[in-house]
């Protein structure tokens, strides 16, 4: 009985330190060569150009799914990042001004049947305020 009341005891001054915060994620699709404002953090997220694009065409099998690589310029308050995402890599996020802005999605995706026009590309971000 009392390791039971012990067990209670510790549950709940666990529960009033453990807070779930449950993050607005914020999303804005930008086309290469333009900017867009994340309405809630106000930064400004402009698609500069498209590095790489090694993903795998959708009508065929691959051993990897490949990756596209783009470069992106961050800016809020004067202050200014330019970075590379990935789709599949090793970076598919950066933390800037207080947020994780990841890369979610970039299309047109590849086909074997079809050229990509490079200025066609629109990137998908996501942004979520970062806890302290």
């Amino acid at each position: 009985m009392k390791a039971l009341i012990l067990s209670l005891m510790i549950i709940v001054g666990f529960a009033g330190v453990i807070e779930a915060k449950v993050q607005k994620k914020e999303t804005a699709r930008v086309q290469i060569h333009k900017t867009k404002q994340l309405r809630q953090s106000k930064i400004k997220v402009q698609f500069l150009e498209l590095i790489e694009d090694s993903r795998c065409p959708t009508d065929t099998n691959c051993i990897w799914a490949g990756n596209a690589k783009i470069r992106v310029k961050l800016t809020k308050n004067g202050r200014t990042e330019i970075t590379e995402l990935d789709t599949m890599g090793d970076k598919k996020a950066v933390h800037f001004y207080g947020y994780s802005i990841m890369l979610t999605a970039l299309t047109p995706e590849p086909a074997s049947n079809i050229r990509i026009d490079r200025n066609g590309y629109v990137a998908t971000f996501e942004a979520v305020k970062l806890s302290r």
